[in-house]
């Protein structure tokens, strides 16, 4: 059996909390990719672990650290939405594929790819 992929669209769910994260974009991102890592054991709700991990960012987050915590850095050289899309495209038919965000216009392109897409908040957010 394959081992589910989680896709994270890291500045949408950065952006789904209220911290502060502008002032320091590469630190929010830095902060959830650490947090991150306790969903490579645990799953998703409806998504028992072990899942793979890949958390695209973007802009000014696009230079954090690959750590050695499991999460996977998908950098985007452009829009963050496009990666996650060739991601999909590319994952998606081989094994259960699930993107975090919620942005309806990625929902939009990543469903008929054959992706699950699931809220900010079913990731550790803080």
């Amino acid at each position: 059996m394959t081992v589910p992929l989680v896709i994270v669209d890291g500045a949408n769910v950065v952006g789904s909390v209220p911290d502060g994260w502008w002032r320091d974009r590469p630190a929010a991102a830095a902060r959830l990719r650490d947090r991150l890592a306790a969903v490579l054991a645990e799953g998703l709700p409806d998504l028992p672990g072990p899942v793979e991990v890949a958390l695209v960012v973007e802009g000014k987050a696009r230079d954090i650290p690959q750590t050695s915590n499991g999460v996977r850095i998908e950098r985007a050289p452009a829009s963050g939405d496009d990666k996650i899309t060739d991601l999909v495209r590319v994952e998606a038919p081989a094994r259960r594929t699930v993107v975090v965000t919620a942005d309806r216009g990625l929902r939009a392109r990543v469903v008929p790819l054959g992706a699950e897409v699931r809220g900010p908040s079913s990731v550790p957010r803080r």
